[in-house]
């Protein structure tokens, strides 16, 4: 099973242990998911994470890399290097164990890799979208700041707001196509201590990072990041780290909540929405470094969509227009969006409604429906972005950067660490690199690392 799976390189014969710890994991595909199972203790897990993943990992690693340059200036090992010298001794040791089971699986299986690799693999988003805009000046005299980019539209919905009283949770990711190309994979972890959970996450992560969890406690999470929110420190403790101990510590919403305050630094710090499958509860948890806010109700919903309702973190947090009321912007545009399509689907919420929503593409600035920037299911890539302002994220005209998944949840499925998923955009539309390229040849320095993205069916995920 795991031979197809394995990159053609110098890999190493298994240990008696090794392969037992192999035999209790498992792998399948379906429609551009990578289903994987891992379980045990930190060691075996991760060992069988790094070996059974290593094909995919060591091509995310490539396209990584050539990213991080072009985009940085800097080379990738600069923020490996980084990453252990800012947080290495911060890591919890299941954690530390956990990932150097996933370098020694990597090596095993052909791809050499270091524990401080996976670190600062782990590390990469934090370091580059929230680390480096403030420390970029201490290596450049000529760094130009960048608006933080807006990830993500979600929705989460209960009781009289939902078709059978029952939570409905959904998400889709907002990101670079060509970084988020490895982010296919659906990771089912049963750990030797807390809950076991799946999550959707890159080859190598040991948390989702996009974020989209279920926890056999019945904790089902997304979140969507908060644009302009620059706040942040390397005092505390990384935000993998942070979310990763909130979704295997956390049996209820308040300790989801705590184990995400605890050190917390800033980093791509997220509007939260939280279900409990158990008590029926919901939750929008926003998180800035030095305000937060935790609203729950029984009854009703919460949207997400790039941008802060507590007015501290918008304005005492928050750097530059973050589009909270300017329709012209992804973040005020969607913000209007949401409830036009939640409020005439309540008492009809189920999967299906929000398979749909996550989909939509109607513009609320061009009063049309036009895929765009500003639709919940976003198209940066064919939005010539004329009303963008200056600053903003993904401000480029096309862009190759917007939907690539969408996932929804019920509190049946849930149940059993279940969900719909959809690889590529909510809304199916295809992405052909090749003809992309062609219309849009400012983009071909990403030739040979942007990939075409195809139409996938919604599927049920669920490790065997």
């Amino acid at each position: 099973m795991y031979a197809d799976n394995l990159p053609t390189g110098n890999s190493e014969k298994l240990t008696t242990e090794e392969q037992a710890w192999i035999a209790k994991a498992n792998i399948h595909k379906d429609a551009g998911w990578i289903i994987v199972h891992t379980e045990g203790t930190p060691m075996e897990r991760g060992f069988q994470h790094g070996y059974i993943l290593a094909n995919e990992f060591k091509e995310a690693w490539r396209v990584a890399s050539y990213m991080c340059v072009q985009t940085t200036g800097m080379d990738f090992s600069f923020f490996v290097n980084k990453a252990v010298e800012l947080y290495g001794e911060k890591m919890p040791e299941y954690l530390v164990q956990e990932m150097t089971g996933i370098a020694a699986g990597l090596t095993k299986a052909g791809v050499p890799t270091t524990y401080n690799q996976v670190l600062g693999w782990n590390m990469y988003g934090e370091l580059t979208e929230s680390w480096w805009p403030l420390h970029a000046n201490e290596y450049t005299d000529y760094y130009v700041p960048k608006a933080k980019k807006d990830k993500c539209s979600a929705f989460v919905a209960t009781g009289s707001a939902t078709k059978g009283g029952k939570i409905v949770i959904g998400h889709e990711t907002f990101d670079d196509f060509s970084l988020q190309q490895a982010y296919n994979i659906a990771l089912e972890i049963i750990p030797d201590e807390g809950f076991g959970f799946i999550m959707q996450c890159a080859p190598g992560f040991i948390s989702s990072q996009e974020d989209f969890y279920i926890n056999v406690a019945g904790i089902a999470t997304v979140e969507t990041t908060i644009l302009g929110l620059t706040t942040y420190t390397t005092d505390g403790i990384p935000y993998f780290v942070r979310t990763r101990n909130a979704i295997q510590f956390g049996g209820n919403i308040d300790e989801f909540v705590e184990q995400m305050n605890k050190g917390n630094n800033g980093g791509m710090n997220a509007s939260w929405l939280i279900a409990d499958i158990n008590t029926n509860e919901i939750a929008r948890f926003e998180q800035g470094l030095y305000y937060t806010s935790l609203k729950k109700k029984k009854d009703g919903y919460f949207y997400g969509c790039n941008v802060v309702w507590d007015p501290r973190i918008r304005n005492l947090e928050c750097k530059g227009e973050t589009g909270f009321n300017d329709p012209r912007m992804q973040t005020g545009a969607r913000r209007i969006r949401w409830p036009q399509l939640l409020e005439p689907n309540l008492g009809s919420i189920d999967a299906q409604a929000g398979m749909t929503m996550l989909a939509d593409t109607f513009d609320v600035y061009l009063n049309k429906e036009q895929p765009s920037c500003r639709t919940i299911c976003a198209h940066y890539d064919i939005d010539p972005r004329e009303f963008a302002p200056p600053v903003t994220a993904w401000a480029e005209p096309y862009t190759p950067a917007g939907s690539t998944d969408g996932k929804v949840t019920t509190a049946e499925l849930a149940a059993d660490l279940k969900f719909w998923g959809r690889i590529g955009r909510a809304d199916g539309i295809e992405f052909d690199v090749d003809s992309f390229l062609k219309s849009h040849p400012e983009w071909s320095w990403q030739k040979g690392y942007l990939k075409s993205r195809p139409s996938q069916p919604w599927v049920i995920i669920e490790a065997e």
